[in-house]
C-alpha cells in the first residue's frame, strides 16, 4: 500500500462573502478540546428531543456568497439538514477562536448569521477561556454577556467577596433548563 495513499489530507475551505477562504487543516489542541466539549455537552442535553447538535466538518449554506463550517450548531428545524450540510440559519452557532479566523468569526460571519435570523451566537475564546454570548434582539446579534472560567489558581488570589461573584454556570437562551458548567467546555486545556 502507498503510504502517501493511506493518509491524505482533505483541503478544508469556507465561502466568505463569495471568496473561498481555507480553513485549518488540524485545528491546535485548546481548539478541538473546547469545540468537542461543547459538542458533547449538546449532544449529551438534547439526547431524545428534536433539536440536534452538528459538529465541526458539516458545512452551513446561508447565502450565495456565504459558506461556512461552524465549530458546532444546533439546528432545530431539520427540515434543513440535507446529506451535504445545512441550508438555512441554525438556531445556535459556536464559533471557536484561532487567530487565524477571529476577524472572520467577529465581523463577517457575525453580520450573515444575523441577517439570516441565527438566534444565538457565541465567541468562545479558549486561550483566555471565555465565551462571548449574543443573542438575536430586534434583528441584532446584542452582546447578552462574556462569562469567564477562572483558574483554581486565580481563585486562590481572590478575596471571599470575589469568589462569591464569580459565575461557574450559564444558560443557552434556548432552553430554561439547560445549566452549563464553564469547567465542562474548558477542563483539561493545555497552558
Amino acid at each position: 500500500m502507498n503510504s502517501n495513499l493511506a493518509y491524505q489530507e482533505e483541503f478544508r475551505e469556507e465561502l466568505i462573502g463569495g471568496e473561498p477562504v481555507a480553513m485549518a487543516l488540524r485545528p491546535a489542541f485548546n481548539h478541538n478540546r473546547v469545540a468537542s466539549r461543547i459538542y458533547w455537552v449538546f449532544e449529551t442535553y438534547l439526547k431524545g428531543k428534536p433539536c440536534t447538535a452538528i459538529a465541526d466538518g458539516t458545512d452551513l449554506y446561508l447565502t450565495e456568497e456565504d459558506r461556512f463550517v461552524p465549530d458546532v450548531m444546533v439546528v432545530c428545524d431539520r427540515d434543513k439538514i440535507r446529506r451535504d450540510g445545512v441550508h438555512g440559519a441554525p438556531d445556535l452557532v459556536v464559533e471557536v477562536l484561532s487567530p487565524s479566523t477571529m476577524r472572520n468569526d467577529r465581523m463577517h460571519k457575525k453580520e450573515v448569521y444575523q441577517a439570516c435570523g441565527v438566534r444565538e451566537y457565541w465567541l468562545v475564546d479558549p486561550e483566555n477561556r471565555t465565551i462571548e454570548q449574543y443573542l438575536l434582539q430586534d434583528g441584532k446579534l446584542e452582546l447578552n454577556t462574556v462569562y469567564v472560567s477562572i483558574t483554581d489558581y486565580e481563585l486562590e488570589r481572590m478575596s471571599e467577596k470575589e469568589k462569591a461573584e464569580v459565575e461557574t454556570h450559564f444558560r443557552c437562551s434556548l432552553y430554561s433548563d439547560f445549566d452549563i458548567a464553564l469547567e465542562d467546555i474548558f477542563s483539561g486545556l493545555l497552558p
